[in-house]
């Protein structure tokens, strides 16, 4: 067994072990302490921190726009990709700490296919029954599991749609397809009713906080996983929370779980849906939004300086969105997102990201 060291994270004044094989994030998770993460392959910046004390910390691959060399050498560490070879002190840059001490411990399980169902051209809803006969695979509205790939060692992350398995006993992702990837090819071509799938998890901050603040929700492609979720437990627990969800697409095929959606502006007495579209074909009959989604905020939010907002989406999205819902008021505190990258994003990005192919 590999050896052991301390890591204390400030301003927190938190202390947890970790093993010389685990990353720094992968050791807190474990312990119960949920740190922001995002993607956990280096890609996404979410857990950046800083080397307090100590610096005998390596890494393993991730991208320099995460991390670029000239923040390496001043210090900065990714906690997803660190592992860490004598006692340190690190400086969290980015916390919450009404949830750090929340986290639920990370399982493992086999879920077992129970749909695999297109609903737009390129998106899948893939659902997978989990054993009830022992410990519930718990997690958090908005967070996300690993899924193992059969015949190899590769894992791709992806956010559940659905509240709990506790009831159901089933879990259910929303994908998206890429041509020619790993999991996408294998999803698209080889799953079928019955396979079983590798579970690892949950992981992921992108999480309903304990808040009287308005929402704000600004989606697109497979971000409708996280945000349905969370949804789907609003409607449940705080039906009366006034909620906007904007979702952004290309054309009328790109839009999928719309009469779920519409039920839910009538069962909300407060929530309300806007799609738009960025690129609406001929043959789309679109008489809603037109344009791109951050526009569509622009139009209808002028005041978000007492909102949460939630963004889920490819990462071009949901930096747009964050610097418009900045520009309106919304504090940057209360902006929560979620990046969904994909494998080799960037000629400087070697590891995989958080919603991978």
């Amino acid at each position: 067994m590999a050896e052991k060291h301390t890591v204390r994270f400030e301003p927190v004044g938190i202390e947890i072990e970790v093993d010389e094989e685990q990353t720094v994030l992968r050791a807190a998770a474990e312990q119960g302490i949920m740190l922001m993460h995002g993607c956990k392959e280096g890609q996404c910046a979410a857990c950046k921190s800083f080397l307090l004390e100590g610096d005998d910390v390596e890494h393993d691959s991730y991208s320099t726009f995460a991390l670029p060399d000239s923040e390496k050498d001043e210090g900065f560490t990714l906690l997803c990709r660190a592992h860490v070879y004598e006692d340190v002190t690190i400086e969290l840059l980015n916390y919450d700490e009404e949830m750090i001490r929340s986290g639920l411990p990370i399982q493992t399980a086999v879920g077992t296919v129970v749909a695999n169902d297109n609903v737009t051209h390129d998106m899948r809803h893939l659902v997978l029954a989990v054993p009830q006969d022992g410990e519930e695979l718990r997690f958090f509205p908005g967070q996300y599991v690993d899924i193992g790939i059969p015949g190899s060692q590769d894992s791709r992350s992806f956010s559940m749609a659905n509240i709990s398995a506790k009831e159901s006993g089933q879990l259910e992702f929303i994908i998206k397809c890429y041509p020619g990837g790993m999991f996408s090819e294998f999803l698209d071509t080889r799953v079928c009713v019955g396979d079983e799938l590798s579970l690892t998890g949950p992981f992921g901050v992108f999480t309903l906080r304990d808040s009287p603040a308005e929402l704000v929700f600004v989606g697109g492609g497979a971000g409708m996983a996280p945000i349905l979720s969370v949804l789907r437990s609003l409607a449940e627990r705080d039906p009366n929370r006034r909620a906007t969800y904007y979702y952004g697409a290309r054309g009328r095929r790109d839009l999928c779980f719309e009469p779920e959606l519409r039920a839910l502006e009538q069962q909300l007495p407060n929530f309300r849906y806007v799609p738009a579209l960025s690129e609406p074909g001929p043959d789309d009959a679109w008489e809603g939004e037109v344009g791109l989604i951050t526009d569509v905020v622009r139009k209808y939010e002028t005041d978000l300086r007492r909102t949460d907002a939630y963004v889920c989406g490819p990462p071009p999205m949901v930096e747009a969105a964050i610097a418009v819902l900045g520009d309106l008021g919304a504090p940057e505190g209360r902006i929560f997102y979620d990046k969904f990258t994909t494998t080799g994003e960037s000629a400087n990005t070697t590891a995989t990201g958080r919603a991978s192919t």
